[in-house]
């Protein structure tokens, strides 16, 4: 093809996020997107609510034109209402895995997504269902894995998914990007995936 079919201009996509899993999870959808490392302030997150919050500001930190397509999220592991961040150190890490295990636990994701003066957001959640881990299930899970820079301290697409027992929802979601709704919104707001 020697031109550029119409419409090709008004489907820039933009990924407000430096995370190499939601990178990957998006390129399923989308072949060609820019990325942008937003710098925000989290403050406490106390609900899955506030997650959505966290996004939006992703959003507006790298927001550039209404031309673009801007897609932001944030995900959190919730254990009896309790939010489980990143943990700071090994210490906490094997504390919030003692936690999950045997019990479920809920993941959610805040997604927003910019179009122009369209804003549309979604708070997605999954429920997820550890098997009873050992001491030394979870020894040899943080010997194997970097751990600190994840939420609840694990990785459902890592060596993690041998602790799980049972999930309901999306597994995308747990991993960082809710591919199906994202899709949805996606085309709602007049994205083409065949141009």
């Amino acid at each position: 093809m020697d031109y550029r079919p119409a419409g090709v201009e008004c489907q820039r996509i933009v990924l407000a996020s430096s995370s190499p899993r939601r990178a990957e999870l998006l390129r399923l959808l989308v072949p060609r997107f820019e990325t942008r490392s937003p710098e925000v302030d989290e403050g406490k997150i106390t609900r899955p609510v506030d997650l959505l919050r966290v996004a939006m500001a992703k959003a507006q930190a790298v927001r550039r034109g209404p031309e673009e397509i801007l897609i932001a999220a944030d995900t959190g592991v919730f254990h009896r209402g309790l939010h489980l961040g990143k943990p700071r150190g090994l210490d906490e890490a094997r504390h919030m895995l003692s936690r999950l295990s045997g019990g479920w636990h809920h993941v959610y994701t805040g997604l927003v997504v910019l179009r122009d003066r369209v804003v549309r957001r979604q708070l997605v959640c999954t429920k997820v269902r550890f098997r009873d881990l050992s001491r030394e299930d979870i020894d040899w899970y943080l010997s194997r894995e970097e751990v600190c820079d994840k939420a609840g301290a694990y990785a459902i697409q890592g060596a993690a998914a041998a602790f799980v027992a049972e999930i309901r929802g999306d597994f995308t979601n747990v991993v960082g990007l809710p591919l199906p709704v994202l899709y949805r919104i996606l085309r709602e707001l007049g994205w083409c995936p065949w141009l």
